[in-house]
């Protein structure tokens, strides 16, 4: 259908059809119920309970049949001389006993089946083929059924008068409808193609056509719009092309977000990425000068050819931000000036990060040479005036310090492997609960120098995990072994070992000192020391805990650690489970 004129005849048929279905509906439906209503306010005014307490009499007497018909017929308000109404006196098991049809049966239906249970049946439906009401009338020794049954012939009938108004209305309506789409259809279609031809023009490139306004209506609005429409067109040709260099501009330099500014230096575009960045919101208020005037003039940028752009640096709260600044202009006017911002937090911090780490291994190995340099001095120099207790107690320093440079040399041999993936790993499937049963066994005496009470909980479901057994033992005994070293002596450390539906877990919780909240963050960060005087004393490298999360992601594990300071940590390791295949 695409002539409008169709449409509009179609549709007006459609709501003349949809406006008289639903009429009609309601109207049946609302005789049908009207007249099942009335039917139950009926016989609930009539059977009360004077009158069916005479029915009850009356069910005792020797010829209790005939004798309640006469009595349910001798009553006007049931309405038994109403066209397709009638009452039947059953036997307790739906027989016809007596009837104001003379029939010999009637159908069971459910009102029946209420009544041979006890109780009333008065249940009714406006789609149903019939109203009905079964009453239980107790007699001396046998239980009767009052039935009155109406066949709605009267409510059909009226129905169906209804129906026949109803479509006799329809066809007039649809007369109606179609000569009045038509016209209606002739006055929106005359404007309307002459709308089609001033935009066939326009699509042309001739904006020199003005359209007749031929009403104050919506149509003659939508004309008078159009002819501004084309005006207004022909003015913003020159603003599209500065537009579409501001665009290539955009394109050539962006790398995350770019702010665009008029040459008053007022902000004229922005991507949300750039608000992020920035960490404040822009709009058409904002100036060049209040977001970086302290880096560059904005009629310095105005100034440069393209591709020439000024690039510089600069700090928003915790980002560093590169900036590159470039003009765009059209043809012959100056369109503005873009600001394309870079964030190199992240490039500068893995920077600093290595700068760190380099100072932090010197910051080790040199403190460890400093003791042998010093020690070999002297007892070079004391040649043999140094006492043989004296030097021995010199030589065992020394040795202590080379093998504290040995360590510390070793884990970043371990470091370097792993992130590299050089770290070979024996992966297998092994019982892990063995494994702690193991590690418990390894830690056990050097627990007992310090007097803590160790406590073990494995579940009964421990499964295999799949791993390296040597590197995961190695890494629970670290986990254990700063728990001993960090609680007090006399402490308490409970290590306990179950699974969950993807991995097999351990938890080594003790009640030592506990990790301060600020230190949590960067317990995996390499050399990083709580207490850093403490750990140098006992032989720490500030290197245990980065090599254990990093030998655990290489099996696809993890480890946590939460902690409150002064009450103890509790260290999670977690493994995945093996499959079943394996």
């Amino acid at each position: 259908m695409k002539s409008l004129r169709t449409k509009l005849v179609v549709i007006m048929i459609l709501l003349i059809v949809a406006i008289m279905a639903v009429v009609g509906s309601f109207l049946i439906n609302g005789v049908g119920s009207f007249y099942v209503d009335q039917f139950y306010d009926q016989m609930t005014s009539t059977f009360d309970q004077p009158f069916l307490q005479q029915l009850q009499r009356t069910a005792g007497e020797s010829d209790a049949p005939a004798r309640l018909k006469e009595l349910l017929m001798s009553q006007p308000d049931l309405g038994i001389d109403i066209s397709g109404r009638n009452v039947y006196i059953l036997s307790s098991d739906g027989a016809v006993l007596a009837a104001s049809d003379e029939k010999d049966t009637i159908g069971i239906t459910d009102n029946i089946l209420t009544a041979m249970n006890g109780k009333v049946g008065m249940q009714g439906s406006i789609i149903a083929s019939h109203m009905d009401l079964a009453i239980p009338i107790e007699g001396e020794d046998v239980t009767y059924i009052i039935y009155v049954l109406d066949n709605k012939a009267t409510v059909d009938a009226l129905n169906g008068s209804m129906l026949s108004i109803i479509l006799r209305s329809l066809a007039l309506g649809l007369l109606i409808c179609v000569v009045l789409s038509f016209v209606l259809a002739q006055i929106l279609i005359t404007p309307i193609r002459a709308l089609t031809t001033g935009t066939q023009q326009v699509a042309s490139g001739d904006f020199s056509q003005k359209l007749e306004v031929t009403g104050r209506d919506e149509i003659g609005v939508l004309t008078r719009n159009f002819n501004h429409m084309s005006q207004v067109l022909q003015n913003t040709l020159s603003e599209v092309e500065n537009e579409r260099n501001k665009l290539s501009t955009l394109f050539l330099h962006m790398s995350d977000g770019v702010v665009a500014f008029s040459p008053d230096g007022s902000v004229i575009h922005f991507n949300p990425a750039a608000v992020h960045l920035l960490g404040r919101g822009l709009d058409q208020t904002v100036a060049f000068s209040e977001i970086f005037g302290d880096i560059a003039e904005l009629s310095e940028v105005l100034a440069l050819k393209r591709p020439n752009s000024i690039a510089a640096e600069k700090q928003v709260g915790s980002r560093e931000l590169e900036l590159q600044m470039a003009p765009f202009s059209g043809d012959q006017t100056i369109g503005g000036a873009l600001v394309v911002i870079h964030d190199v937090t992240e490039q500068h911090k893995a920077a600093e990060t290595q700068r760190e780490f380099v100072a932090n291994v010197s910051h080790e190995l040199r403190t460890p040479l400093t003791n042998v340099k010093s020690y070999a001095e002297t007892m070079l120099s004391s040649g043999d005036e140094l006492p043989k207790e004296l030097r021995e107690n010199f030589l065992g320093v020394v040795v202590s310090e080379a093998d504290r440079m040995t360590r510390i040399v070793q884990d970043l041999l371990t470091l370097s492997r792993l992130d590299f993936g050089k770290m070979e790993m024996n992966l297998t499937r092994f019982s892990f609960a063995e494994a702690v049963r193991n590690v418990h066994r390894a830690t056990a005496i050097d627990a007992g120098r310090h007097n803590h009470t160790v406590s073990l909980d494995i579940a009964e479901d421990v499964g295999d995990c799949y791993g390296d057994r040597d590197r995961t033992e190695q890494v629970i005994i670290n986990i254990i072994s700063n728990a001993i070293k960090y609680t007090p002596d006399g402490g308490r450390i409970d290590i306990r070992a179950g699974q969950d539906e993807k991995n097999v877990f351990v938890v080594v919780q003790d009640n030592g000192i506990g990790i301060p909240e600020k230190d949590l963050p960067r317990l995996f960060e390499r050399f990083y020391r709580v207490d850093k005087a403490r750990s140098r004393e006992s032989g720490g490298t500030g290197l245990g805990l980065s090599i254990a999360r990093e030998m655990l992601r290489q099996q696809h594990g993890d480890i946590r650690i939460e902690s409150v300071y002064g009450e103890g940590t509790t260290v999670t390791i977690l493994m995945p489970k093996a499959a079943d295949s394996l």
